[in-house]
């Protein structure tokens, strides 16, 4: 089989102490696991193996650090390990949030010594970046290839020397959909050498067919692609003796009688002693894609993923079953959530809403403490959706608590400084700290439809005598699914937040919400801080103690 991954020019980011979650563990401790292996937004996961070691990335859309990449020995336990894009995607003059846009489906690869990673930008084309260590640093990225509507790419270094690359179309820029395509890039993998030619039209079996991830084993070409749409779809392979084909298909996992809706989009790897593995993602609305790990057996150079029960080569995804067979047993681990601010760089689990910029922050380890500089807003602001400096992380489990201890500290003599806590996804709750008139006070705002312009609603506020105080959102998974969701997947997700003055009694404060998804990613929990507009050529800060995700 033929797997990949890239690295170069940027410093890697900081690696954290082994941290297990206190919400959410995959690892049952007993041989076994339980799906998801990651109940985080890791959307259109992709996977390879190096030697003994896995790699996953996935969809990171406009929010930086990019490209995030988690560290497995077992497929179960994962840990962030570096960002290929550090702080910036092009174009990098950009300052306001991309909601949606910019890196999609990305594919990692390993080969000759090097990482790859290739994603599509729907409006802008084919990216690649490369590293020589995962943990970086990583080139800038390169455009392979300028056009509208290419995405989810994936290369394959064939066995003559060529090198290929599968894609599909994104409907809303391209104008076309449901296809697969191929084209051949240069032996450098960095630039396009053909025209793309479709190999696959799935319009009447298999629509909005994306994702392909591109193989070759037992000489034939493989193509791995989902169809039927995120939240009801399917996994299907194609296979051909010929890189452009004719390619014959067949249906090789579907939700069945499983509750797993829609899976499909991820990664086929093996391990060392040759079992097969499939990574996909599930859509349960606002916690995001989940990354599930379904077994895959080879049958008649056919892969079925998941549990076939009937024999017909179409398997069930599975919510438990023992663990990969890869010869040791390492430390149970989980992707950083917690922070106590202890270092001098951000903690991999954190990322902005945009390209970054430097004045926004400072991490200020020797007094173990993050300090958020009020930023002014854009000069077009309505609410904190088109704020670039949000400071967020991915919900991690089903339900938490996510609680932080702040100072805010705004120049007295201006008003309008603001801080706090936020859960954020198309609609948005939050905890704000503000500079008024009459001192500072705390509110508990709602911003409903915030992507199409809204502007926020108070629903309740009090004022405070001085800034240092203890912000809450407890998430609450209801186990019910939302009315009128597309197959009945949306899972209703609530939002309470509270606060404490002395870090032991938290009163309830305002609304509850109703958490939602974000543009194509989950809902996110973190802070910010900001100030009006050109208000005056300095401001006021927030000095985070800490942030802790806890049950």
């Amino acid at each position: 089989m033929t797997l990949l991954a890239g690295c170069a020019l940027w410093p890697s980011l900081p690696a954290q102490e082994n941290q297990v979650s206190k919400v959410w563990v995959a690892d049952q401790g007993d041989g076994t696991y339980k799906n998801p292996v990651l109940y985080a937004d890791y959307s259109d996961p992709d996977v390879c193996r190096v030697g003994e070691d896995y790699y996953l990335t996935s969809s990171s859309f406009g929010c930086l650090p990019g490209l995030q990449i988690l560290h497995s020995k077992d497929l179960v336990n994962w840990r962030i390990v570096s960002a290929a894009i550090p702080s910036s995607l092009a174009p990098h003059t950009d300052t306001l949030p991309q909601h949606g846009n910019r890196v999609w489906a990305p594919c990692i690869r390993h080969h000759d010594g090097q990482f790859y990673i290739y994603w599509g930008d729907p409006d802008q084309g084919i990216f690649m970046t490369k590293a020589t260590d995962v943990k970086g640093p990583w080139t800038e990225p390169v455009l392979v290839l300028a056009a509208k509507g290419v995405i989810d790419t994936t290369p394959l270094w064939d066995d003559d020397g060529k090198v290929y690359l599968a894609h599909a179309f994104a409907g809303s820029r391209a104008g076309l959909k449901s296809v697969i395509a191929v084209c051949e890039l240069n032996p450098a993998g960095d630039k396009t050498v053909t025209q793309s030619r479709i190999v696959f039209d799935g319009h009447e079996t298999h629509e909005t067919c994306e994702g392909p991830k591109f193989y070759k084993r037992n000489g034939y070409y493989y193509i791995f692609h989902p169809a039927g749409g995120v939240p009801t779809g399917w996994q299907v392979v194609l296979r051909s003796k010929q890189v452009y084909g004719p390619y014959e298909w067949r249906t090789v996992m579907a939700q069945g009688n499983s509750p797993i809706n829609g899976p499909h989009q991820g990664a086929w790897v093996d391990t060392p002693n040759g079992e097969n593995w499939f990574l996909h993602f599930q859509d349960v609305g606002a916690a995001g894609r989940l990354v599930h790990l379904q077994p895959m057996q080879w049958v008649n150079d056919w892969p079925v993923i998941g549990i076939d029960e009937d024999g017909d080569g179409c398997g069930e995804p599975v919510l438990t079953y023992r663990k990969p067979n890869v010869g040791t047993h390492g430390p149970i681990c989980t992707p950083q959530e917690s922070d106590e601010f202890d270092s001098n760089e951000l903690g991999l689990q954190w990322q902005w809403n945009a390209n970054t910029n430097p004045k926004w922050y400072f991490c200020d380890a020797t007094e173990s403490r993050l300090r958020l500089y009020s930023y002014p807003v854009d000069e077009q602001y309505t609410s904190l959706w088109s704020v670039p400096n949000m400071l967020l992380q991915k919900f991690p489990a089903p339900s938490f608590t996510a609680t932080m201890k702040l100072k805010f500290s705004p120049i007295a003599k201006y008003t309008g400084e603001r801080t706090g806590l936020a859960v954020m996804g198309l609609d948005y709750a939050a905890l704000i700290l503000e500079n008024t008139e009459n001192g500072l006070v705390l509110s508990q705002v709602e911003c409903s439809k915030a992507d199409k312009g809204k502007q926020e609603t108070v629903h309740a506020t009090l004022p405070l005598k001085n800034g240092e105080i203890y912000l809450r959102a407890r998430i609450t998974d209801t186990g019910e699914k939302l009315r009128g969701s597309e197959g009945g997947h949306d899972h209703l997700v609530k939002c309470q937040l509270s606060y404490s003055l002395n870090g032991k009694k938290f009163l309830p404060f305002g609304k509850e919400f109703q958490v939602k998804e974000g543009k194509w990613i989950g809902a996110k929990v973190g802070m910010f801080c900001t100030r009006p507009h050109l208000t005056s050529n300095d401001g006021g800060w927030a000095d985070i103690d800490w942030f802790r995700i806890e049950p």
